[in-house]
């Protein structure tokens, strides 16, 4: 039985923060290990692209698990699937914080990414469900500002604590917000009837569109621009940009605070103009700053804007990548909004494996940002395909809004 708006006002606020909970404990999942990568590397001996392989395995795990996941939940209940997910996520990360061996923290990364998809996926449409009309927006909105308050406070945090202390001790952390999350979600969420619509089966015919797998292709290469950079910024810092180790912490917190920015700087231009000009232009810029940083990361007071720059445009594209693909996806919007994740950790993975080859190669830690603005301006050629292929009649990517 539905609630009336002076009972369903608390509990929505309440079962939306347990939401952005469980964002910001997979954010810390994600993001973490980019702050402590020269910390794991020194403790297990292996070197800086070899420990970015632990990046790369976590999203490889996202990619495996969203439409897996989402698949095996559609026919539950909310509570118990959010519930479940997040368990999975307390769980692994759990075992990596102890994992002894290289082998087992590869394993454990590997299934910490598997609810990751879902996880926002599923999450999206319950908020949607909990809002009043008219507000849906801005309580998906809340949901995904874990993933910034992560950036800001907990991957920072994390950090410091991985390079005075133990990363392991950092893995510890995100154990216990995923614990918190739990609890809240528990007690916070109501319980609510799995989600009509057409049946799993029926929404892969998704896949059939050459729209889904343009933005997809928008997703997964564009993005993996943005995880080139990120993904080796701590031994950037430190031995181009002459940065202390323990500035990186500043540094993530710079980052996150740009990545919030862009997070809603991309919302409002996608609502302003189309979201494929949008998507199209920011993944050009992001091909620019990327360049424009192998140049400024040599002198010290430049990076540190040059670091908020690059935050915000690299992750104010997620915004308008979601409104396209819940275009194309219509009926299928929770299995496209956990595709879109996982394209986008596949963007991740990409990013850090083709990041660290360079490096690897001994092209030093700028060489990332050449790979990086490669592959952004291969995004901003499948948004080109994209508009071409949606002009003509009937074709509303280029001018549709979403409130």
């Amino acid at each position: 039985m539905p609630m009336n708006n002076q009972e369903r006002s608390p509990l929505i606020k309440l079962s939306l923060i347990s939401l952005m909970l469980g964002g910001l404990s997979i954010g810390m999942t994600e993001f973490l290990m980019m702050g402590v990568l020269p910390d794991i590397s020194r403790s297990l001996l292996i070197s800086i692209p070899e420990a970015g392989h632990l990046i790369s395995i976590y999203a490889l795990g996202v990619v495996i698990g969203a439409p897996l996941m989402v698949g095996l939940a559609g026919s539950h209940p909310p509570k118990k699937v959010l519930t479940g997910l997040m368990m999975m996520v307390l769980v692994f990360n759990g075992l990596f914080s102890i994992a002894p061996t290289y082998g087992l923290l590869l394993a454990a990364r590997f299934f910490c990414g598997l609810p990751h998809g879902a996880f926002f996926g599923m999450g999206a449409v319950v908020a949607s469900r909990l809002a009043a009309p008219g507000r849906e927006a801005r309580s998906v909105a809340v949901m995904f500002a874990g993933l910034t308050v992560a950036n800001i406070i907990g991957v920072p945090l994390g950090t410091f604590i991985g390079h005075n202390f133990s990363w392991r001790i950092s893995f510890g952390l995100v154990t216990l917000f995923a614990l918190i999350s739990i609890i809240c979600i528990k007690i916070w969420m109501p319980i609510l009837k799995p989600a009509g619509g057409i049946s799993f089966k029926s929404s892969l015919k998704i896949f059939s569109k050459t729209e889904l797998w343009l933005v997809i292709g928008i997703s997964a290469i564009g993005t993996g621009g943005f995880f080139a950079w990120i993904s080796y910024i701590a031994p950037l810092m430190t031995n181009i940009s002459g940065f202390s180790g323990n500035m990186v912490t500043v540094i993530m917190v710079i980052i996150g605070l740009g990545m919030a920015t862009g997070n809603f700087i991309g919302g409002r231009l996608a609502d302003k103009f189309s979201p494929l000009l949008t998507t199209g232009t920011l993944l050009l810029g992001m091909t620019a700053v990327l360049l424009a940083f192998i140049f400024v990361s040599h002198y010290k007071i430049p990076t540190i804007g040059m670091i908020f720059l690059t935050g915000a445009v690299g992750f104010s594209v997620i915004a308008p990548m979601q409104i396209l693909i819940m275009q194309i996806a219509k009926g299928a919007e929770m299995l496209a909004s956990s595709v879109l994740q996982a394209t986008s950790n596949f963007g991740n993975a990409l990013g850090a494996y083709l990041g660290g080859l360079p490096i690897a190669a001994g092209l030093g830690y700028t060489s990332p940002e050449y790979v990086g603005a490669g592959l952004a301006f291969i995004g901003v050629g499948f948004c080109l395909l994209l508009y071409w292929k949606s002009r003509g009649p009937g074709q509303e990517l280029n001018t549709v809004k979403i409130a």
